[in-house]
């Protein structure tokens, strides 16, 4: 059980994100501090000046965790990404919650010039950042432009070279007019080259050039000019902090630590996506005398990527571990391309696999005794449970739910717990196939059905060609069955097994009148449960679950189908551009907002289908606006 007392003892006294849960688990407030220890400390404090939105939300914490980063910049950057992932309930006011600033240098001109940018285009251009002061953005590229005297005009260079006479900056020294042809093209690539140096963190000599034209400046009591240099130093100096919260590559990344001690270990893993870091996950592991730190993390990627359906182009390890290129060569067939598991000697990825370890001590340090009590836990209500059905060595189970609108997209959802606690990477989906409107009785019985009848022919095909229990993702059968519902829906879950010839416990979660859980449905009996036992909790927690998974999947498919028959309103485009500009874009709302430059970089879109989708929506908009 969370004690929050208790915990709030064990907060360090150090920069990073608190998470904010509440009692359902749904995270409802992620935020930053310098000190978590003192900015957790306050929610829970009694306070006059407190507003009611705050004190509300405090209400509902029913736990908390956070991540340690080495600054609060670091901090700053990865509660945005945090915020942007989970969208929190009491985060809708959050005031930095926008699009961080980025330096572009164009590289695919021929003069290129420095930018700034609030977001990254999959084009020529080298981008560096994100950074969270615009202002010393700003500042850089403008010192940038001083030191190295780069264009700052929109010309269309070559082709434009001495159409118009040199700006205002080729005449205070701050550009070397290449819209004249004063300097060469290979002289002008020098300074860019020089530019990319700098902005990868090579700031000695822009420092040192700084600093001796500031002591110059004071030496010659120019103390404007001195001053102006040391500002733009100050900005270099800020600019200049490390963000290891955030990359630039855009890529997707796993970074997996471990910490361990003589008897246990916690591997964390941070999960960056399209360059940020957008959640980490933590798994205990409970290690043998012999097992190595190299040997646990080779048994953690088999075991955590067998069963995850995304696998990223990189994995950072903190060490060598065994068989790496065997599996880096497994990892690889499954994600469809090549990937890569490196162990970092230096630069920002060296520091953020350093964070996860860090991470990783604190969890295994701090929340040992929180972990076994909650193993202790969710053991008791196995055991509950085991002793409510009369029933041993129950260990998985398989709850189902079915979810339709008046029978639009009927679909079914399993998810599996094991030892008590979810396991996702079991967790299956099913769009019904053989039933029209909502019948939910014969939607269960497809669902069933076709989950053991793949499940007996995966193991038929592991049997004759000697495989191993990972070929399959249906082969390991419950120890018990939960249906959402009492008698009918039992009985529909008993004709399938027995047409299948299986024997497996079934048991139903019978609902009252305000649907909550009131029972189990078992044997054809009715047997109560204590609503304050470890067992109801988790025959709750599974209940939520099944219908969580099937809401969520089912809204999804009418997302996708509310896209699909509007873009079959747009001229120009059919079902290859349909499924291009979904798979880009995910949702008709993101495809609204794009520009029609945007749209027309989507595979197979043509300038002329970009038109007619962002026509489409301009049209849509005018006629939704109210007339005077």
């Amino acid at each position: 059980m969370f004690v929050i007392e208790e915990e709030l003892k064990k907060l360090p006294d150090q920069p990073g994100v608190y998470i904010m849960h509440d009692s359902r688990d749904a995270i409802i407030y992620i935020g930053k501090a310098v000190s978590l220890r003192k900015r957790v400390h306050q929610y829970f404090q009694p306070s006059h000046d407190e507003g009611i939105k705050k004190a509300q939300m405090v209400k509902q914490i029913a736990r908390f965790e956070y991540i340690v980063t080495d600054s609060e910049l670091e901090a700053l950057v990865l509660e945005c990404n945090l915020i942007k992932e989970h969208r929190p309930k009491y985060n809708t006011m959050l005031r930095d919650d926008k699009t961080y600033p980025y330096i572009r240098v164009t590289l695919g001109e021929d003069f290129p010039r420095v930018l700034f940018s609030r977001q990254q285009k999959k084009d020529k251009s080298r981008y560096f950042g994100p950074y969270t002061s615009a202002g010393a953005v700003k500042d850089t590229i403008e010192l940038v432009n001083k030191i190295y005297q780069l264009r700052t005009c929109n010309r269309n260079l070559p082709r434009d070279t001495g159409k118009d006479r040199p700006c205002l900056n080729y005449h205070i020294h701050q550009c070397t007019a290449p819209c004249q042809g004063y300097i060469t093209k290979e002289a002008y690539r020098e300074r860019v080259d020089a530019v990319v140096e700098f902005l990868n963190g090579n700031y000695a000599p822009v420092l040192k050039s700084l600093e001796e034209k500031m002591n110059t400046a004071s030496a010659n009591l120019e103390f404007e000019k001195a001053i102006e240099y040391r500002e733009l130093l100050n900005s270099v100096r800020q600019i200049a902090q490390k963000q290891k919260i955030t990359h630039t590559d855009g890529e997707d990344k796993d970074i997996i630590a471990l910490a361990a001690d003589d008897r246990d270990a916690v591997v964390q893993v941070f999960f960056i996506r399209d360059g940020k870091l957008i959640g980490r996950d933590h798994f205990y592991v409970k290690i043998g005398t012999e097992d190595t730190k190299a040997q646990i993390l080779t048994t953690f990627i088999k075991q955590f990527y067998s069963g995850t359906p995304f696998i990223p182009r990189e994995i950072m390890l903190p060490q060598e571990i065994e068989e790496q290129e065997v599996l880096a060569d497994w990892l690889g067939e499954k994600r469809g391309s090549k990937v890569y598991i490196r162990v970092p000697q230096k630069g920002m990825k060296e520091k953020l696999v350093e964070l996860a370890q860090k991470n990783a001590k604190m969890v295994l340090a701090q929340d040992r005794e929180k972990i076994k009590r909650e193993e202790g836990r969710t053991i008791g209500a196995l055991k509950e449970i085991e002793q409510l059905l009369d029933m041993k060595g129950l260990n998985r189970v398989e709850a189902y739910d079915i979810s339709n609108t008046s029978g639009f997209e009927s679909v079914g959802s399993m998810i599996v717990y094991e030892k008590g606690k979810p396991k996702r990477s079991d967790y299956r989906k099913f769009k019904l196939r053989t039933v029209s409107g909502p019948d939910d009785y014969a939607s269960m019985y497809e669902v069933l059905t076709r989950r053991f009848t793949h499940g007996m022919r995966e193991m038929e095909e592991m049997e004759e060609k000697d495989l191993s229990e990972e070929y399959g993702s249906f082969t390991r059968f419950p120890d018990l069955i939960m249906m959402d519902g009492g008698r009918g829906q039992v009985n529909i879950a008993l004709k399938v097994l027995e047409e299948l010839h299986l024997n497996i416990p079934v048991c139903g979660m019978v609902k009252d009148d305000n649907h909550r859980t009131r029972g189990l449905y078992y044997h054809n009996v009715e047997i109560p449960i204590d609503r304050g036992s470890e067992g109801f909790k988790l025959i709750t927690r599974i209940q939520d679950e099944a219908h969580r998974f099937a809401i969520e999947y089912h809204r999804s498919l009418r997302s996708k189908e509310q896209v699909h028959s509007v873009l079959d309103d747009i001229p120009d485009i059919g079902p290859a551009r349909r499924k291009a500009l979904m798979k880009k874009y995910q949702s008709l709302e993101a495809i609204r907002e794009a520009t029609e430059e945007d749209l027309a970089q989507t595979d197979s879109m043509s300038p002329q289908a970009a038109r007619s989708v962002y026509r489409f929506f301009r049209e849509k908009e005018r006629e939704n606006q109210p007339s005077d």
